[in-house]
């Protein structure tokens, strides 16, 4: 008995240390808490809700990158910082950082809180993702981002149907369906495309993962009825709590 006392301890001051290892550090600052939005965001979401977001994000972009048991394919961020701001538009990331428009939140009809969510999940993905060094282009990055939001179940009824859309690489809600109908093919296809665009891109990538090119599967995409493509899983939403 006691040596496996002794050996139960081992592996949870192991499995610690690695959860401590790759931690990463989220802040939460409302600069316009003043305002009606600031005060919107505090009163219907809140500090501790969105902190508890941007960490359950994170650890579902890692799952969808196929990243949660490889570190070293992740980019190297320590800390993430979430602003409130007053500001026009709605959401952007740079260098780490999160910033929210609380004019948005103000302005913002439905349930406020699934939306910031989903808000979040999406500039949480650009955080994560690689882009090529610079190369991706924007459409697939916006895309790439939106497809995190749609598999972790946040897409917005506005979006367009599958099937819609005069690009691939339009970005948003249609490159998401795009992708997702890409996915339906390869199981872990969007993971492996991020993973080919950690140093440069290419569209031929879609040809080494798929043995077409980005410009005939769109042809596919647009021909086909794409309503009866075979649906893939939306992941359930889970929650991890780092020791």
């Amino acid at each position: 008995m006691a040596k496996s006392i002794i050996v139960c301890l081992s592996s949870f001051v192991i499995l610690a240390a690695i959860q401590g290892i790759h931690a990463v550090d989220y802040t939460v600052t409302n600069t316009a808490a003043n305002t009606p939005g600031g005060a919107r965001f505090t009163n219907e979401i809140g500090d501790q809700y969105s902190t508890q977001t941007l960490d359950e994000a994170t650890n579902f972009i890692w799952r969808i990158f196929q990243q949660d048991t490889t570190p070293a394919d992740r980019k190297n961020v320590e800390k993430v910082s979430l602003f409130i701001d007053d500001m026009d538009g709605v959401a952007y990331a740079s260098n780490n950082e999160i910033h929210v428009s609380a004019r948005y939140i103000q302005s913002y009809s439905g349930d406020v809180k699934v939306e910031i969510t989903g808000v979040l999940y999406h500039e949480m993905t650009h955080v994560w993702q690689w882009n090529g060094n610079g190369q991706a282009p924007g459409g697939l990055i916006e895309g790439t981002a939106d497809y995190v939001r749609l598999k972790a179940g946040y897409a917005p009824s506005h979006w367009v149907k599958p099937g819609q859309g005069d690009r691939w690489d339009q970005g948003y809600d249609v490159t998401a369906h795009f992708l997702d109908y890409c996915d339906s093919f390869r199981t872990g296809f969007v993971a492996e495309l991020n993973k080919k665009t950690r140093d440069a891109y290419n569209n031929n990538y879609f040809v080494e993962l798929l043995g077409k090119t980005v410009d005939k599967l769109w042809m596919d995409y647009k021909t086909k009825d794409c309503w009866k493509y075979p649906p893939t899983n939306i992941t359930t939403k889970w929650t991890t709590v780092i020791i």
